[in-house]
C-alpha cells in the first residue's frame, strides 16, 4: 500500500484577495525582519485588460461546446492540408524548408489550439463543454495517430533524413524523433509485418484494459466482529457498511486497506485483509498477464528488438534492461543492512504486543507507524495550522524568485473558466524577458479533474522566421477553500506536492528548446520528474520551511526547529523497508518485460523473501495479478519513481543543501538543466551541471544518515 505522502500528487488571517497588490510576508520574513523592505515581491498586480491580448498566447479559453468541436475540426483538417503537402514533395527535392520546418511549426501552432479543446474536460464548469472537450479529445487523438502512421509522409522524411543536409543539433535530434516515431509505429517494415503490428497493438490494449477491468469490478469484501477492528476511529467504523447479522464489511478498496493495515491493533484481521487483497483476481488475471507480455515480446520483436524492455527503455534515459536491472539491485543491496536493522526492530515490537507470532508482510504498516508515533514528536492534523495556503503560495514564490532569479506578476481580471482561477506572467529578474504564463486553479469545485497535476497549454518555441512562442502552464489542485472566515489550511503532504509541482511550472517556463517538441515538460520521461522532485528538499530543510510556513492566526510565528527536525528524520524513517518493497514490483515489472517464458508466480515467490530480507510472500496471494502498473501505463518502466528520486538526491545534496537561495547555483540550475528542456541528452545534462556522471551513492547516504540509527 501506498502512503498518503505517495499517493498525493499530486497567510495572513483571512484570504488574499484576487485585487490585493502584494502577498503577505513569509512567516520567517515576518519573524525575522518585520521591515516591509524585505517583503516578499514576487507579486505585483499588474494591470491588463484581458488575457486574450497577452502577447505570444494562444491558448483559447471558455469556448462554447460548438466552438471546441468547431476548432477540433479545423485543427484536424489544417494537419491533414500540412502532411498532405509534406507527402506530395518529391523525393529528390526534400529539404529543411519543404519538409521539417512545415511539421515542426505545426506542432508549435497546433498544441496551444489542441489544448484549448481538451483542456476543458478537465476544468470547465459546464458539463456540456466537457463532454464536447472529451468527444474532441478523442478525435484529435484519432488523427494524430493515423498522422504518425502514415508511409507518405514517412518516405519523405527519411528521404531528408539520407540527404544529410546540414542542421544545428536540435533540428538533427528533431527529425531523429521523427524517424523513431514513424519506425515504432511499424513503417520501416513490410506491409505484412505492419499488419501484425496494429493487431498486437490492439490486443495489448484489449487485455490491458481487461487486466485492470477485472479489478475494478472485484467486490470481494470480509466480515469482521467490532473487536476485531480494534484500534480502527470510530469515524472510519462509521463508514462501513454492515451485514445483516451486525459485522462490519471491509471491502478491499484502497483506502479500506490501508485503515486496516496501519490501524488495526488485532494481527489476524490484519493478516486476513492482506490475504483478501493479494488474492484478488488470482486466476484470472495471472492468465491475462502471461498473455500480455507474451504479445508485448512479440510486438517487440517485430520491430526488430530482443524484448518488450528494450522496446520501452529504448528512447528513456535508462536506455536498456541491464542497466535498469543493474540499477535497480545496487539500490537494493546498499540499503540490505539497514533494511535488517528496520526489521529487526519492528520485530521486537510485535513480539511485545502479540508474543512470538511471527512477523510478515501484513504487519509493516502498523508497526512502521507505531514506531513513528513513538519515535517522532509530530501531530500532522496540528501542524496544518502553520500552512494558510497563501502564505504557503508566497513562502514558494519567494524561495523560486530568489533561487531561479525569476520575477512573478499576477495579471487582473484575467480571462479564466472559473472566478477562483489566477493568473500570472514570469520575467527573467535581471533582464525583464517574459519567460511565460502561468494558471494557478487550486480548489476543489464539482466536475473539476481531481489530481493535483501541472498541464501544459502552450510550449515554447523558435518558429522558422525568427518569433519566439512563450510557454503558457495549468497548476490544478485540489485544496479546500476557506469556509466560514477560516483560511484554507494545507496537510504537510498538500504543502510538499504543491511545491513539487510549482518545480514542474518553472521547469516549463524555462525551458529555452527551439521546437515544441523538446519545449515544457516534453523530456525523457526518465527525467521530467527529476527538477521537482530536487525541489521537494526544500519542504524538509528548516530555513525554507519557516519561509512557508506561519500560525494562521500569527503569521510571525512560524513552525518550530524541533518539527522541522522532525519531519526530515520522519520522511527517511524505515525508507530501506519501504523502499525495497519498490524495489520487488519493480525488479518484477523489468524481469518479465526482458525475459520471455518466466513463470509469474514462481519469480515473485523466489524475489520476496530476497529483496525482502527474508520476508516471504504472504501465503495464498499473488501479487503479479492486482499489480495494475505493469499492465497499462508503467510496463517495464515502474523504476522510473525511484530513479528519479536517487538523482534528485545527488543534485541537491550536492550542489543545494549549503545554499538554499544560492542564485549562482539556482541559475546553472535554470541554464544547465531546465533551459535545454527534450533537445539534449539527459544524462549530459545532469553530468554538465554536477561536474561528473550522476550518482546513487548520495541517495544510498542520504537514507543512512537520516536513519533511526544514525
Amino acid at each position: 500500500m501506498e502512503s498518503e505522502g505517495n499517493s498525493e500528487k499530486k497567510l495572513s488571517s483571512s484570504k488574499l484577495k484576487k485585487g490585493s497588490n502584494i502577498i503577505p510576508l513569509t512567516g520567517a520574513a515576518a519573524l525575522l525582519t518585520l521591515v516591509v523592505s524585505l517583503a516578499i515581491t514576487a507579486i505585483n498586480k499588474r494591470r491588463n485588460s484581458k488575457r486574450k491580448d497577452l502577447p505570444g498566447c494562444n491558448f483559447r479559453v471558455n469556448l462554447s461546446a460548438s466552438e471546441i468541436l468547431k476548432l477540433a475540426d479545423r485543427i484536424i483538417a489544417k494537419s491533414k492540408e500540412v502532411h498532405d503537402a509534406v507527402a506530395s514533395v518529391p523525393l529528390d527535392k526534400v529539404t529543411y524548408k519543404n519538409v521539417i520546418s512545415p511539421l515542426a511549426e505545426l506542432e508549435a501552432q497546433q498544441f496551444p489550439l489542441v489544448q484549448s479543446c481538451v483542456v476543458p474536460k478537465l476544468v470547465s464548469t459546464s458539463d456540456k463543454v466537457r463532454k464536447a472537450s472529451a468527444e474532441a479529445e478523442k478525435k484529435i487523438d484519432a488523427h494524430i495517430s493515423s498522422c504518425s502512421k502514415r508511409e507518405d509522409v514517412y518516405c519523405v522524411v527519411k528521404a531528408f533524413a539520407a540527404k544529410g543536409e546540414w542542421m544545428g543539433p536540435e533540428a538533427r535530434h528533431y527529425v531523429h524523433c521523427l524517424m523513431k516515431e514513424f519506425e515504432r509505429n511499424g513503417l520501416n517494415l513490410t506491409a505484412t509485418k505492419r499488419e501484425e503490428v496494429q493487431r498486437l497493438t490492439a490486443q495489448i490494449d484489449e487485455l490491458s484494459f481487461q487486466y485492470v477491468q477485472n479489478l475494478n469490478d472485484d467486490s470481494t469484501s470480509v466480515l469482521f466482529h467490532e473487536n476485531e477492528l480494534a484500534g480502527l476511529p470510530a469515524e472510519f467504523l462509521k463508514t462501513l457498511e454492515k451485514a445483516e447479522n451486525g459485522m462490519f464489511r471491509v471491502t478491499l478498496k484502497s483506502h479500506h486497506v490501508a485503515a486496516v493495515l496501519e490501524l488495526c491493533k488485532i494481527g489476524k484481521t490484519r493478516r486476513l485483509v492482506a490475504m483478501a487483497y493479494g488474492k484478488r483476481c488470482g486466476k484470472a488475471n495471472l492468465s491475462v498477464l502471461e498473455y500480455l507480455v507474451q504479445a508485448r515480446h512479440k510486438f517487440a520483436r517485430l520491430l526488430g528488438y530482443s524484448n518488450y524492455a528494450e522496446y520501452a527503455l529504448n528512447p528513456r534515459m535508462a536506455k536498456t534492461p541491464s542497466k535498469v536491472l543493474e540499477f535497480l539491485e545496487d539500490i537494493s543491496s546498499s540499503l540490505s543492512d539497514l533494511a535488517n536493522k528496520e526489521l529487526a526492530m519492528l520485530k521486537e515490537l510485535k513480539k511485545q504486543d502479540e508474543g512470538e507470532l511471527p512477523f510478515g508482510v501484513e504487519d509493516l504498516l502498523y508497526y512502521v507507524k507505531k514506531v513513528e508515533q513513538q519515535e517522532f514528536d509530530l501531530d500532522l492534523g496540528a501542524l496544518k495550522q502553520y500552512f494558510p495556503v497563501n502564505l504557503v503560495l508566497s513562502g514558494i514564490f519567494k524561495i523560486f524568485q530568489d533561487l531561479f532569479g525569476l520575477r512573478f506578476e499576477e495579471i487582473a481580471d484575467a480571462d479564466a473558466w472559473h472566478s477562483d482561477v489566477r493568473m500570472f506572467s514570469v520575467f527573467d529578474l535581471s533582464s525583464g524577458e517574459l519567460l511565460g504564463y502561468f494558471y494557478l486553479d487550486m480548489y476543489k469545485r464539482e466536475g473539476k479533474y481531481g489530481q493535483t497535476c501541472v498541464v501544459a497549454l502552450q510550449n515554447g518555441s523558435v518558429a522558422f522566421n525568427g518569433a519566439r512562442q512563450v510557454p503558457l502552464a495549468l497548476l490544478i489542485s485540489q485544496l479546500q477553500t476557506d469556509i466560514g472566515g477560516i483560511p484554507s489550511l494545507l496537510r504537510f503532504t498538500e504543502v510538499v506536492s504543491l511545491l513539487h509541482e510549482f518545480g514542474h511550472v518553472v521547469q516549463h517556463l524555462c525551458n529555452r528548446a527551439s521546437f515544441a517538441r523538446f519545449s515544457g515538460l516534453r523530456v525523457d520521461p526518465d527525467f521530467v520528474e527529476i527538477p521537482a522532485k530536487v525541489l521537494e528538499n526544500w519542504c524538509y530543510e528548516s530555513f525554507s520551511l519557516k519561509l512557508i510556513s506561519g500560525f494562521h492566526q500569527d503569521i510571525t510565528m512560524p513552525i518550530k526547529d524541533e518539527i522541522c527536525k522532525s519531519l526530515k528524520r520522519w520522511r527517511y524513517s524505515f525508507s530501506a523497508l519501504k523502499l525495497k518493497q519498490e524495489v520487488l514490483y519493480c525488479l518484477f515489472d523489468q524481469i518479465i518485460h526482458s525475459a520471455e517464458n518466466v513463470d509469474i508466480f514462481e519469480l515473485f515467490k523466489h524475489l520476496h523473501p530476497k529483496v525482502m530480507v527474508g520476508l516471504p510472500m504472504l501465503e495464498g496471494t499473488n501479487p503479479a495479478s492486482c499489480f495494475p502498473r505493469c499492465a497499462i501505463g508503467y510496463e517495464a518502466a515502474c523504476y522510473s519513481r525511484i530513479w528519479s528520486e536517487v538523482f534528485a538526491a545527488d543534485i541537491f545534496t550536492s550542489k543545494f543543501q549549503d545554499g538554499l537561495l544560492n542564485q549562482h547555483v539556482g541559475m546553472q540550475f535554470r541554464t544547465k538543466v531546465l533551459a535545454p528542456g527534450g533537445a539534449k541528452d539527459p544524462i549530459e545534462i545532469l553530468s554538465d551541471f554536477l561536474g561528473r556522471e550522476p550518482s546513487i551513492q548520495t541517495f544510498i547516504d542520504n537514507k543512512i544518515e537520516c536513519s533511526l540509527w544514525h
